[in-house]
């Protein structure tokens, strides 16, 4: 699947990027009018996360975490930071990024690491570098090709026993559903399959996310490694 189709690579980033840089730097800009869906997204997240650390990966360490597409770093404080000692935080928009750091106020010793004002397709971690990579409602705005790369480089990026954790929306079809306004594509189940595949990454537990209201897409959780 060419996602990009209607446009070159360059200009479906570019109106990606313009549509972002149009909504509020708030919880409910980053959900498009969602907000109240957090409490329920943020249960389920560090549920399936535990859950797969005690069941696949016991090793995994909660030191540095990574937040991919972070936007003004919801799942950051709401979340990570309640459980690793240091979050960093990519994102393209910088003007997200200094919301960011009004917005998360660390507690317990733990901290704010680096911001990195960046898009995924051009992002590359520090190899070894963290324990749990956390990519949410943020890959489906790479092109498939972009999207393999960054997850390859991901796993270099990874500590020994380090997790990749993906939590996307897909479509409940067999047709991947391309948004020509924001340029995101809403993957098949398979369709994210064979990218893990290809990016040489190991499914090790998948779980669809409970209790979202009705109306919007499937939401799935994938533990990586």
């Amino acid at each position: 699947m060419d996602d990009s189709e209607n446009c070159g690579d360059d200009e479906w980033y570019s109106k990606a990027d313009s549509y972002w840089r149009k909504q509020p730097s708030t919880t409910n800009g980053m959900l498009g009018g969602f907000g109240k869906i957090t409490k329920t997204d943020v249960f389920a997240s560090r549920r399936f996360l535990l859950d797969t650390i005690a069941d696949y990966s016991k090793e995994t360490q909660f030191q540095r975490a990574l937040d991919c597409g972070a936007g003004i770093g919801r799942i950051t404080k709401e979340f990570l930071l309640k459980w690793f000692e240091v979050v960093d935080l990519v994102e393209q928009n910088e003007e997200f990024l200094v919301e960011a750091k009004k917005y998360i106020h660390p507690e317990n010793g733990h901290c704010l690491g680096e911001l990195f004002a960046c898009g995924l397709q051009n992002f590359t971690p520090e190899p070894e570098r963290y324990d749990v990579i956390w990519c949410q409602w943020v890959l489906a705005y790479l092109t498939d090709d972009d999207l393999i790369d960054f997850l390859m480089r991901c796993k270099k990026g990874l500590r020994s026993n380090g997790l990749i954790i993906v939590k996307e929306n897909v479509t409940s079809g067999i047709v991947e559903e391309v948004d020509l306004e924001d340029c995101s594509v809403t993957r098949t189940e398979l369709a994210m399959q064979n990218v893990f595949h290809k990016a040489g990454l190991t499914i090790l537990k998948q779980e669809f996310q409970k209790n979202f209201p009705k109306g919007l897409f499937p939401v799935k959780m994938y533990a990586l490694k």
